[in-house]
């Protein structure tokens, strides 16, 4: 029998949610421990502090699946007498891999997002923000004939022309380009001051609109003129919006209720903590429209504001930014412990990784920050 190794692993994981689905702040993927290592238990949580990294030691496991990526910020040493190089150190003496789904995770469809969305009671619809994973661009590139293959080969390597199960896709078509060199330039043809005519061929081809970058370094260190001409066009992205990948999610409650009784229901269907679940706006007021956002969530209080919804659902909101909301006439919002809006992934998570030929478990150890809730006594 094939052993399961911590690449087969993450392979799984990043098929499920695409590494380039994450922000541009966020680092996702394996954070410690060797792909080639055999895996017979993988372990589950949200967050790997110290008490769970000796958890998944406890448990066997050789790897670690966790939503919030341990060196996010970053460190200048990871000595096991520092609280994040603590825990590195207990993960690689216990083997234990460890690998961080996060942004990518809320982003993906399903996701942590989706899940939320169905644990609050609405069928998840459109993201809040959509991201443009499809994002294709068309390319037009003026190159002289005797260096068009050359300079091809070299886009077609940084992953220009692929189409479907096709690659080294591209239309030509010859032309003649003219240009006058100014003081200063050194043309490859032609003389400084001068107009010159020679003939070019025009090729077009498409490419991913995330290797944009990427291509145009690959152009101009392969193309023979200090400046190459090239155009750039972006296709619209077909993706229907209740299928596009981004963060968060709307959609909408079977039959309206009252704030107050949805409140209730979303602190039903997520794990209690001690911070519980709090709302801002009119409890009586009825909510059927819902956007959702796991996590921090403050930022897109400007874009649910525009979508028509009746309440936002998310966590980590203050005092400012909430007040300024609903004075601007945005929907009443609720908020609840970051953990709580996030653990239930740890079961999606599960799931995948459950179909490879791997023992799974979820670390329960709530790791929310938040121990005491306190009222005046009446």
């Amino acid at each position: 029998m094939t052993e399961t190794t911590v690449a087969d692993v993450v392979a799984a994981l990043e098929s499920a949610y695409p590494p380039e689905l994450a922000e541009d702040w966020d680092q996702v993927g394996l954070i410690c421990g060797d792909p080639a290592d055999e895996v017979r238990k993988v372990a589950f949580a949200l967050d790997c502090t110290q008490d769970v990294a000796e958890r998944a030691v406890e448990l066997g496991a050789q790897m670690l699946v966790v939503h919030h990526p341990l060196l996010l910020r970053g460190v200048s040493s990871v000595a096991a007498d520092t609280p994040k190089g603590k825990v590195i150190h207990t993960l690689l003496r216990g083997g234990v891999a460890l690998f961080a789904a996060h942004t990518n995770a809320d982003s993906a469809r399903p996701g942590v997002s989706d899940l939320l969305a169905e644990l609050v009671g609405i069928s998840p619809g459109r993201p809040i923000r959509p991201t443009r994973r499809r994002a294709t661009d068309k390319w037009g590139v003026y190159i002289p004939p005797a260096d068009t293959d050359r300079v091809m080969d070299s886009l077609f390597r940084a992953g220009a022309g692929a189409i479907g199960d096709y690659e080294r896709c591209s239309f030509r078509w010859e032309g003649s380009g003219g240009f006058t060199p100014r003081e200063g330039a050194d043309p490859a043809d032609g003389t400084v001051g001068e107009h010159t005519v020679a003939p070019e061929i025009r090729v077009e081809f498409v490419a991913p609109s995330r290797l944009r970058t990427k291509l145009i370094d690959a152009l101009r260190s392969a193309h023979p003129y200090e400046e190459p001409a090239f155009d750039i066009v972006v296709l619209e992205d077909d993706t229907a919006p209740e299928e596009a990948t981004g963060l968060g999610r709307v959609g909408t409650l079977p039959a309206p209720m009252t704030l107050r009784e949805f409140t209730q229901q979303v602190a039903d269907a997520l794990p209690e903590t001690a911070w519980g679940v709090r709302a801002a706006g009119d409890p009586e007021q009825m909510v059927q429209k819902v956007a959702v956002s796991s996590g921090s969530g403050d930022g897109f209080l400007a874009d649910v504001a525009k979508l028509g919804v009746d309440v936002y659902v998310t966590s980590d909101l203050r005092h400012h930014p909430v007040d300024e909301h609903l004075r601007a006439g945005g929907p009443a919002v609720i908020d609840t412990a970051h953990w709580a809006s996030e653990f239930p992934w740890t079961r999606q998570a599960e799931g995948i990784v459950g179909a490879l030929d791997v023992e799974t478990e979820i670390i329960g150890i709530r790791t929310d920050p938040w121990t005491v809730s306190a009222h005046p006594r009446t």
